[in-house]
């Protein structure tokens, strides 16, 4: 098992790049069959491939044999990966194929493969820095199964910031007041259910009728997959995935769909500004962010939310020994 790397003494952050947890490697539509897909992501190469049946797979990117990256020349054999120096094959469960001038297979021929979860039009990969297997699930979420609901309208984002920090906004109840401008700090209420964080927000929104009652009701499957949904003029779902490049970067997607049964003239008109406000506030939320550090022992006072909730649920997805003093 590959491991992430440690966490430098300067860092902003106390804690290592990666997390144990379920993070996006790559939209499903991102990945037809027969393709190779190469990645810099959880703070390694990687490489994501489409089998000749449609199942996805993930390797550690680069051949055992003499170092060559697979996703570069490597071609899909079956549910294997055919390495574009020597062409090994690579099978699906880690264990050399074929060697095409050898008889003789070596024992420990062997690459790491990952633990990969494909729902919601999302390619997701287990990371456990001891190689434990995956301890939950991520749901399936029924609105995309439902014709009321649009297709997915995807967005992207590489930001120097890293994914606990910026997942802490869905409990920083005064924050949606000062940096996005609602009209009332939101109660903000935390509740732990072991991997799941259930944050639940009610405020005053503004809409162009005036203000109205409204609510954000986000969940937290682990450090990685986020399901956040924004009750008020219309109903808006958000999955947001966060995948730490490195210990300065992380890819962050938001992907929104809106109840529309179906009304084009919504679809248009009402949805698309709902889009254009919530990347609005990705955009305020980013500048912070990215110039900030995380403070280990913050100064708090009393209307500040469920911060400490936050930070001691997330404090389960880091191996013991892995956060600094």
């Amino acid at each position: 098992m590959t491991t992430a790397k440690s966490t430098s003494d300067d860092s902003r952050f106390p804690f290592p790049a990666v997390a144990n947890g379920w993070f996006r490697l790559a939209y499903s539509d991102e990945l037809a069959a027969g393709q190779v897909l190469p990645l810099s992501l959880l703070d390694r190469e990687l490489v994501l491939y489409r089998d000749e049946e449609g199942g996805a797979h993930a390797v550690d990117a680069y051949c055992p044999h003499l170092g060559a990256h697979l996703g570069h020349g490597g071609k899909v054999e079956g549910s294997g990966i055919r390495c574009p120096f020597h062409n090994w094959l690579w099978m699906a469960d880690g264990s050399c194929g074929n060697i095409p001038y050898s008889e003789h297979i070596p024992p420990r021929a062997r690459i790491h493969c990952w633990a990969l979860a494909e729902s919601n039009g999302i390619i997701m990969a287990w990371h456990h820095d001891a190689g434990l297997p995956p301890s939950f699930e991520i749901p399936t979420l029924p609105e995309l199964e439902s014709a009321d609901w649009t297709p997915l309208v995807v967005r992207k984002w590489t930001i120097k910031s890293h994914w606990l920090d910026m997942n802490e906004n869905s409990v920083d109840q005064v924050h949606f007041e000062y940096v996005h401008g609602t009209a009332t700090q939101p109660a903000t209420t935390a509740e732990v259910e072991g991997h799941l964080l259930k944050c639940r927000s009610r405020m005053k929104m503004s809409t162009p009728r005036g203000e109205i009652d409204g609510g954000i009701d986000t969940d937290d499957h682990g450090p990685g997959f986020q399901v956040v949904r924004v009750h008020g003029e219309l109903e808006t779902l958000m999955i947001n995935t966060a995948t730490p490049i490195d210990d300065e970067l992380t890819d962050v997607s938001f992907a929104y769909s809106i109840k529309a049964g179906g009304d084009d003239k919504l679809i248009e008109g009402i949805g698309a500004s709902i889009i254009r406000d919530l990347e609005k506030q990705m955009a305020q939320d980013i500048v912070i962010w990215e110039h900030k550090r995380y403070n280990r022992r913050p100064l708090l006072c009393e209307a500040d939310g469920p911060l400490s909730v936050y930070r001691q649920w997330m404090s389960q997805f880091f191996s013991e020994g892995a956060v600094r003093s």
